[in-house]
């Protein structure tokens, strides 16, 4: 088997790295997880990665002047490493529509809703107060337009009586930490594509 190289952006604790990550241990798992990038330089990420042996780097956007500079940065570190897919996971800036077109089926975002509803932030607490009577997560493929592109995977959990954002939060999360790494299993395996085919 051969393991694809992938590569992780985060902006935080990332959890739903930490979740790949520890898929990737198995040795039956289809994916190497080679590089983690942070945009953050205290992103507590980075140190879960380091500790499990895997290479880190810090591309700071507030180092450049652009959204097409700091991309032109990031590729760079991505190609140094060898990566063929990118994970997003946590990464909480917007990317460059030629960096984006530049990963077009080889990039992947978990976001924390049943796509295509609630696009963009605060899902939890929109989807309270549209009275959603489920919400979720969905893996999809990166596309220009935010939270469009074709979904991999999806979860639902139910909507409960009392729920807050913060317990809605928790219970999405879990299945996020879930389907990620399933949805990359699917990628690095061909059996999900961005065209479906």
């Amino acid at each position: 088997m051969t393991r694809r190289r992938v590569g992780i952006l985060i902006s935080g604790r990332g959890s739903n790295m930490r979740a790949l990550i520890e898929a990737a241990q198995a040795p039956d798992y289809p994916a190497e997880i080679v590089l983690v990038i942070s945009n953050e330089p205290d992103a507590a990420g980075l140190d879960f990665a380091r500790s499990h042996g895997i290479a880190t780097a810090v591309v700071n956007h507030r180092d450049f002047s652009s959204r097409d500079a700091f991309a032109i940065a990031l590729d760079s570190a991505l190609h140094a490493a060898k990566v063929e897919i990118v994970c997003l996971a946590g990464f909480m800036r917007m990317l460059a529509d030629s960096f984006v077109e530049r990963w077009r089926g080889r990039m992947i975002n978990v976001h924390p809703s049943l796509l295509p509803a609630f696009k963009g932030l605060d899902t939890h607490a929109r989807a309270l107060a549209a009275g959603a009577p489920t919400h979720g997560c969905t893996v999809h493929f990166v596309v220009p337009d935010l939270d469009a592109g074709p979904s991999i995977l999806q979860a639902e959990v139910p909507v409960l009586p009392g729920d807050d954002e913060q317990s809605l939060a928790t219970r999405v999360l879990k299945e996020e930490h879930r389907i990620f790494p399933e949805a990359l299993r699917l990628v690095c395996e061909g059996r999900a594509t961005f065209g479906g085919a």
